[in-house]
């Protein structure tokens, strides 16, 4: 199963007509998940008391965590999410807290250093910005780095595009440039610090 997690909410999302593109070059059937049509439990503290319960009797079948499951069995995964106040939507920190389970997407080694349960090996993040630059660490950054320390993913890599809503942009250029480097990015080997394109 491949997997497509869409934090897209505009009609018209630049960021969601990229995601499409990388996915119908990567081929294959995809499942599509819509964060905006998630209900997010309040994560009050009676939540978060019945969600550590369960997980510490082993009840991983529970519909509470079935983002998790269908995450930790994906075998790609492209997440897309335009670039919002210096990261990304919040539904989308929603959905990582929600799939972030014990016994699900990781574990705890002996010496407490979490350990991935993701079949996945590679995750594409797709985003785009109206700026002229969208620093990698607040967005993508975070999310390469719960996959690395927390998923057991490793190969994270980065479709971008940025200055679409610049005085004079060639929106369909840019846009036309992100999709052409994508091929590249496909069917190249990863390399550590090579994850954009």
């Amino acid at each position: 199963m491949r997997l497509f997690i869409n934090a897209c909410v505009r009609r018209a999302s630049r960021t969601e007509y990229l995601a499409r593109e990388l996915i119908q070059r990567l081929g294959g059937a995809w499942d599509e998940l819509r964060l905006e049509e998630l209900d997010f439990p309040k994560a009050d503290e009676a939540f978060l008391l019945r969600r550590d319960a369960l997980l510490a009797r082993g009840e991983y079948a529970d519909p509470l965590f079935a983002p998790a499951r269908q995450f930790a069995a994906a075998e790609t995964i492209v997440l897309a999410a335009p670039y919002w106040d210096l990261s990304f939507p919040a539904m989308l920190k929603q959905y990582l807290e929600q799939i972030c389970a014990v016994g699900i997407t990781f574990r705890y080694t002996p010496e407490g250093i979490p350990e991935g349960l993701c079949r996945a090996k590679t995750l594409y993040y797709v985003e785009t910005a109206g700026g002229p630059f969208a620093p990698d660490e607040f967005g993508f950054g975070y999310v390469q780095a719960l996959c690395r320390s927390y998923f057991g993913i490793n190969d994270v890599r980065l479709v971008k595009a940025v200055g679409l809503d610049v005085d004079g942009a060639d929106v369909n250029g840019i846009l036309l440039e992100a999709a052409e480097n994508m091929d590249t990015l496909i069917h190249e080997d990863y390399k550590e610090g090579k994850t954009s394109c």
